[in-house]
């Protein structure tokens, strides 16, 4: 088993790769979304299930509900990142991190839960700051024999190139995540992925 990963500009764009990835015979349990929240985008959606995931409580029961994954969005909040829209594994241990209230232990649960599974921790770091800055991560832990068509939908035209990312962030000064860094305003938050860092 893998963990192939992919950051989007454009929330459509990742559930487009979320669909893409159940359709191939991955389970959506084995699938995890995180997208920033911090301009309420998602708020006209909010449901009873989501409002118990933002709060910690149920969130094994909202994760990866009947339907498949994105039927189980939740709304909660990450220290360092802000509000963010979540489903899936990866959103099971950041919320797990909140409500043991451990100093940066959300942080460290998206990098560690990341770093844990495989992702280089370098690569990790620039996954979180994305979310952080209005991206949407699409994570899935896929059987060998699934690994290409995974890597090629979550690497398609529409993902961020996590190289160039990388190098853009460096160039502003950015070291690594910071959970201490703040939350970025929703007029700072750039959700139609019009950076153009976005592969051609």
């Amino acid at each position: 088993m893998k963990t192939v990963t992919g950051l989007f500009d454009n929330y459509d764009d990742a559930a487009d790769a979320v669909g893409e990835l159940e359709a191939t015979g991955v389970p959506h349990s084995n699938i995890s979304i995180v997208a920033n929240n911090s301009d309420d985008w998602y708020e006209a959606n909010r449901s009873e299930a989501a409002e118990d995931a933002g709060s910690g409580a149920g969130i094994g029961a909202v994760i990866g509900g009947a339907g498949g994954l994105l039927t189980g969005l939740g709304v909660m909040a990450i220290p360092g990142v802000g509000p963010v829209v979540a489903a899936g594994w990866l959103a099971a241990t950041a919320a797990g991190a909140v409500a043991g209230a451990v100093a940066g232990g959300a942080a460290g649960g998206i990098i560690g839960g990341l770093t844990e599974s495989g992702v280089p921790e370098r690569d990790a770091h620039v996954y979180a700051e994305g979310v952080r800055r209005g991206g949407t991560l699409v994570t899935a832990k896929v059987d060998d024999e699934l690994v290409p068509n995974a890597e090629e939908i979550l690497g398609q035209s529409r993902s961020v190139d996590l190289a160039e990312r990388r190098r853009m962030y460096e160039a502003d000064g950015w070291t690594g995540f910071d959970v201490n860094a703040g939350e970025y305003a929703p007029k700072d938050v750039d959700r139609d992925g019009g950076r153009a860092i976005n592969r051609p």
